[in-house]
């Protein structure tokens, strides 16, 4: 071999992920970054989502597709590979969630962003409190609850995906999901 070959997009879009993932477990750098570009943009959402912090996130992320280059000479195609990837981040993230629950006071946790539009002062005011509120109750969930939460609700992921992903059964994550809707209700009770 004379050195990386680059594939062009049409080629790499009719590749396979399994396909992909046994190449980069050969050593195929390309096949790797292929499905980095493939997956990544997902990955990032999700760990924003669980985080509550982009740059937090980009650190799980990148700390995740390192753990799943060096693991993919062990993947054995039993799940999807977005399955598998998505697995590493949200370990990654629980692993995160659970180490700041017990060293950040919840006051300190980050505001979430209102999306700017031109509406009155005191809409706007309304917004940010009940983000801030979103972001409290959210903080007060359980990580494997968030985790499953937001995967479901903001993810729109289904129950056996979820499942997989998290590694628990179906009716965990369904039980875990209950849960966490009925802790966010009762926490913005005061919203609806």
């Amino acid at each position: 071999m004379t050195g990386p070959q680059t594939r062009a997009p049409d080629e790499e879009a009719n590749l396979d992920d399994t396909l992909l993932a046994v190449r980069a477990g050969e050593g195929d750098e390309e096949a790797f970054a292929t499905l980095v570009r493939r997956h990544a943009p997902a990955l990032l959402r999700l760990a924003t989502r669980l985080l509550g912090d982009r740059i937090e996130a980009e650190d799980a992320v990148q700390d995740a597709l390192v753990s799943a280059w060096r693991k993919l000479p062990e993947f054995r195609g039993r799940s999807a590979f977005g399955t598998w990837v998505y697995r590493i981040v949200t370990n990654r993230c629980l692993n995160i969630l659970r180490a700041r629950r017990t060293q950040v006071p919840l006051d300190a946790a980050a505001e979430v962003a209102a999306p700017e539009h031109s509406a009155a002062p005191d809409r706007i005011t309304e917004g940010r409190a009940a983000a801030t509120d979103l972001q409290r109750a959210l903080g007060d969930l359980s990580a494997e609850q968030r985790i499953c939460w937001v995967l479901r609700e903001l993810d729109g992921r289904s129950y056996p995906f979820i499942a997989e992903t998290v590694g628990i059964t179906e009716q965990a994550v369904r039980a875990r999901v209950f849960r966490a809707r009925r802790q966010l209700t009762d926490a913005l009770g005061a919203w609806r």
